[in-house]
């Protein structure tokens, strides 16, 4: 509530609104912390509501209430352990918003419509949790699919449940591109990083950035302009490129491909931090963009397994329609684990 009455204070303030983009964070933020605090008193009732259920079977000898009892204890445990894991998403850039690329590997029209399923798939899941999905840049394939995508996911804590889908995601399938009715096996790499806030500091020198412009090409046709308005810039020390064509503005590209590259740098100079500290562990390092996640196998049976946590599951369809929670869930709970094991 002590959260709830600062940001109350901040929204008070005459100039609240004189920085828009800080305005609608602030708010943002508010909105999550009311909704645990929201979330958590109606778990409360919930279970106040089951403690009458029993004790007025238990006075009346009612059995038949039984059967609704139980199914209320398991609906109730669903949701706390789902309340929970929003609770353990507490690093320190879980609450941002999420940066997901998607890169096919060697395959040529196979691999790059299965990049397409992925974007289809994590679209989907992040409309079941009312996520806003921006596509900042999109190739497309020459016969079908995606060369690459990049998706700006918005929504608290986009980047905690996100980051579990970081890895190369592996399909088995007999594939429509081919006459001859083969099996085939597809990568896509995805890439998930946080957009960090401008408050983060991350020094980029302006000689060091090579900046191209194009003409946009946007998924189905649309965001074509006639002018060069998207923006391609190469960080020169590291090799990173970045490229943002959402806009029509070259302006507004040029600042959320400044933001993008922002984050990749951070991130990458985490990872290198990361993988020190292994070294000096004597541990295998096991942070490679290259690592294989998940396979999903659409032939000769239909199966998804995530290869860290072997969790998996034959409802395949389920999965691309976006119901990754049980991948995300374990996932998490596995990093919890082993940080506390370290701790």
């Amino acid at each position: 509530m002590e959260q709830i009455a600062n940001f109350e204070e901040k929204m008070a303030a005459p100039d609240f609104w004189d920085h828009n983009e800080e305005a609608q964070k602030v708010i943002a933020e508010m909105n999550a912390v009311k909704g645990g605090v929201d979330q958590f008193q109606a778990l409360s009732a919930e279970f106040e509501d089951l403690e009458v259920m029993v004790e007025l079977m238990q006075d009346e000898q009612d059995e038949s209430m039984a059967d609704d009892i139980k199914q209320g204890i398991e609906q109730l445990v669903s949701k706390l352990e789902n309340f929970e894991l929003q609770l353990l998403l507490n690093q320190p850039y879980d609450r941002l918003n999420a940066i997901v690329e998607l890169h096919p590997g060697a395959g040529g029209t196979e691999s790059q419509d299965w990049a397409e399923m992925l974007l289809r798939m994590y679209r989907r899941w992040a409309e079941k949790r009312d996520f806003k999905v921006e596509v900042l840049d999109y190739l497309p394939g020459d016969e079908a699919g995606v060369k690459s995508v990049t998706l700006l996911i918005k929504g608290h804590n986009a980047y905690g449940y996100l980051k579990a889908e970081k890895g190369v995601h592996r399909l088995v399938r007999i594939s429509p591109f081919d006459a001859s009715g083969r099996r085939h096996t597809s990568f896509v790499s995805c890439d998930v990083m946080p957009e960090i806030d401008d408050d983060v500091e991350v020094d980029i020198r302006t000689e060091d950035l090579k900046i191209d412009t194009y003409r946009a090409s946007g998924a189905g046709g649309q965001h074509i302009n006639t002018t060069d308005s998207a923006v391609r810039i190469t960080h020169m020390p590291t090799g990173v490129v970045v490229s943002c064509q959402t806009e029509r503005s070259q302006i507004k590209n040029r600042e959320r491909a400044m933001k993008m590259l922002r984050s990749k740098l951070y991130e990458k100079k985490i990872e290198e931090q990361m993988k020190h500290l292994a070294e000096i562990r004597g541990e295998v390092s096991d942070i490679a963009w290259g690592s294989q996640i998940r396979s999903y196998v659409f032939h000769p049976y239909s199966m998804v397994k995530d290869h860290r946590t072997a969790t998996e599951t034959g409802n395949i369809g389920a999965v691309m329609d976006g119901d990754l929670d049980m991948f995300i869930d374990a996932y998490l709970r596995l990093q919890i684990q082993s940080d506390a094991k370290e701790g």
